[in-house]
């Protein structure tokens, strides 16, 4: 069944993924990837990757293979540029949390040779973010990324700090775990002294964002800023007893975003 369902609940709060849904940092975040999957046998993780006849899908069987081969990522995934690095671990680890702990350790490690500047993913995003703002909305940040990246990362988006456009942001390093678990947002909740309830929209790219929605009890609005089609979609949210976890929402950019929540609060945003 394609997805085509609205929030039950118009936002209060609005909590945002970076990578992939804000801002594009793909090369560092794959050159990290690159530095981390040559050393799987030496961290002991070889051995752990998923069972091929385990995974989700035959594309995900198929990226477990190839990394079990080549200790590397298909070129393919590289230059379609569609899936992180927190998707990639879920996709070759599955279950296995203290595996993905020692692949995200190693990530952090190898990220730091590579961080730099992000830049925005869309135009006019600052402008759109406060847009929301203007709609009396708290804005919050989310990511798996050590506060070490972000802190850099979010005051130097194409040369702009962004620092001051969020209520609160909350990193992978602040938690017990990182996303799919839900720590993270419920942390950013619980800085904003704010219950978690579907009043709270959570924007991300990935599986693992709404996974980490669900099992926060927020509503999830996947953001398809990758284009895949719906037949797509409905394959990595398959509604299964293993994968039950769907979006409520589906926006393909940020002005469709913004759309959506000016139709649950019916408000007139100024003209900047």
């Amino acid at each position: 069944m394609s997805i085509l369902n609205l929030p039950q609940a118009k936002p209060r709060i609005i909590l945002f993924d970076w990578h992939a849904t804000l801002v594009d940092t793909m090369d560092a975040m794959y050159h990290a990837v690159d530095d981390v999957l040559p050393k799987l046998v030496e961290l002991g993780l070889i051995e752990r990757l998923v069972p091929y006849e385990q995974s989700r899908s035959l594309e995900d069987a198929r990226l477990v293979k190839y990394v079990r081969d080549h200790a590397r990522l298909h070129p393919r995934i590289k230059s379609e540029r569609k899936i992180s690095r927190t998707d990639i671990f879920e996709v070759l680890f599955g279950g296995d949390e203290d595996a993905k702990r020692i692949a995200h350790a190693e990530f952090d490690e190898c990220y730091r040779r590579h961080v730099g500047e992000a830049m925005p993913l869309e135009p006019q995003i600052p402008e759109q973010l406060q847009n929301l703002r203007d709609m009396n909305l708290k804005l919050g940040l989310i990511s798996n990324r050590k506060r070490e990246f972000m802190e850099q990362e979010v005051a130097n988006v194409g040369g702009e700090n962004w620092r001051d456009l969020f209520d609160t942001m909350v990193c992978g390093d602040e938690v017990a775990h990182r996303k799919p678990a839900p720590d993270l947002l419920l942390r950013a909740l619980q800085n904003l002294a704010a219950p978690p309830d579907t009043h709270c929209w959570y924007v991300g790219d990935s599986t693992t964002d709404v996974v980490a929605a669900k099992e926060a009890g927020v509503t999830a609005v996947f953001y398809n800023g990758a284009g895949w089609d719906q037949p797509w979609i409905d394959r990595i949210f398959p509604g299964t007893t293993r994968h039950p976890h769907k979006p409520d929402a589906v926006v393909d950019n940020f002005p469709r975003l913004i759309e959506l929540a000016k139709r649950f609060l019916r408000v007139t945003v100024p003209r900047r």
